[in-house]
């Protein structure tokens, strides 16, 4: 649900059709000290026990359920699932897990820094039979050295969700493609008695991770500008970006409801889908909640402008959440490949990813059914195959999740009132640079 990647143009060719991937990945048991069981049993039947720890709670169930088919077909093997997620700190819970001695042997890893705190733990997957099927986007955040250390969970976006009844009940025919645009349609809807958003602030990744992350997509060159701010030769303070963004942060508070910074992902979620605001910041991972609140909505997601530049504002945030990992010192890695491959090539594993998961696959070889994955994923399909999309930047970040946060906690102080723009962007200069290189 949350998390990066430098997004150049993904074909929805590329997204839609591929060639079925063949073959698995061999198992047999290799050394280590580290996961899950692995013992013998006579005539040489399996015995293992795969830990996986993961933080994407919209698909815990689902997940389960993918687990056991893979466990009714392979017996003598049983994956543990153990997901942290939504509200609290997986990052923290992961490296806690790896501070006990308890490594996981399948988990979660987010490229880019991440990948370098990691790094030392992580399996080269570069050999895997599902990586001549990877959309070529999602090579890049988990790719160090020509080496491929993470499977891809799926492609995302977001931006703004919308109500289209609640936008035609207003008047909107058209949606939003300049701030000035955007705070008129809102002004539409408070007229009508109608929220025009719910702001989940209580959450520190909706702002650390993606609402922050839009001021660095919006730069020329992102990757240079943050290379710039590592070499200290650019400036967040003073950039038109940010002084753009701050903008539509502002936008949001004056249209917002009333207690943002009290408003969790589930809360800010459900007021949406139950018709109590007309816009919401998420993205197409939270089609499942949606959906299971109230079937019958009508819904959309649009780019959130911070400019009176209609095109340059036509644009939504795409990228890879987030990876399979897999401990390179688990006597069970072996078998934990072969999971992760029959996860993207089998009948049943593709039809999960799609189905009840709801995901956008990064693979060439799993088909997408707009229809069944949702109007959010529709949306996003098409803003890919237009080639208008934006960075995920979040990664890339110095200290990974401790940036995200200190971004997310000044700019919480700033909803709060306790922090003027100028501040806010001082401060964030000065996090940058405590945990820059």
């Amino acid at each position: 649900m949350k998390r990066m990647k430098k997004m150049t143009a993904i074909s929805l060719t590329a997204l839609l059709f591929g060639s079925v991937l063949a073959g698995c990945a061999k198992s047999e048991p290799a050394p280590g000290a580290t996961g899950g069981t692995n013992t013998g049993a006579a005539g040489g039947a399996k015995n293992i026990t795969l830990k996986m720890f993961q933080f994407k709670v919209e698909i815990a169930e689902p997940l389960g359920k993918l687990v056991a088919e893979y466990e009714k077909a392979n017996p003598g093997v049983k994956i543990q699932i153990d997901t942290v997620g939504g509200g609290t700190d997986y990052g923290a819970a992961l490296l806690a897990k790896f501070n006990s001695g308890d490594k996981p042997d399948i988990f979660n890893n987010g490229g880019f820094s991440d990948l370098d705190k990691y790094i030392e733990h992580l399996e080269d997957l570069s050999d895997q039979p599902w990586v001549k099927d990877l959309v070529t986007v999602a090579k890049e955040p988990m790719t160090k050295n020509g080496k491929l250390y993470g499977q891809p969970l799926n492609l995302e976006g977001y931006g703004f969700i919308y109500n289209k009844d609640l936008f035609k009940q207003a008047g909107i025919t058209e949606t939003p493609k300049t701030l000035s645009q955007l705070e008129a349609a809102a002004q539409k809807l408070q007229d009508k008695g109608i929220t025009p958003f719910v702001n989940g602030y209580g959450e520190w990744w909706v702002l650390g991770n993606h609402f922050v992350n839009l001021p660095f997509a919006y730069q020329s060159d992102p990757n240079a500008f943050i290379d710039g701010l590592n070499k200290k030769t650019a400036k967040i303070t003073g950039n038109a970006a940010f002084d753009n963004w701050v903008k539509l942060f502002d936008l949001q508070l004056k249209y917002g409801n009333k207690n943002p910074l009290q408003t969790d992902y589930k809360t800010q979620v459900t007021e949406f889908a139950t018709g109590k605001a007309a816009m919401t910041q998420q993205g197409n991972w939270t089609q499942l909640q949606i959906t299971q609140t109230n079937p019958n909505i009508n819904v959309g997601l649009m780019p959130m402008p911070i400019s009176e530049d209609a095109a340059a504002n036509d644009k939504l945030p795409v990228g890879v959440p987030n990876n399979w990992a897999i401990n390179k010192n688990s006597p069970n890695k072996e078998e934990a490949k072969k999971f992760l491959n029959w996860m993207v090539s089998s009948d049943i594993g593709k039809k999960y990813i799609t189905d009840e998961f709801k995901f956008i696959p990064a693979f060439t070889n799993i088909t997408a059914d707009e229809k069944i994955l949702g109007p959010l994923a529709a949306d996003i399909m098409k803003y890919s195959k237009e080639n208008k999309t934006l960075s995920w930047n979040w990664f890339k970040f110095p200290g990974g999740e401790a940036s995200s946060k200190k971004f997310a906690a000044t700019m919480q102080a700033y909803v709060a009132k306790q922090k003027t723009k100028d501040q806010m962007f001082d401060e964030f200069q000065k996090t940058w640079d405590s945990l820059g290189k």
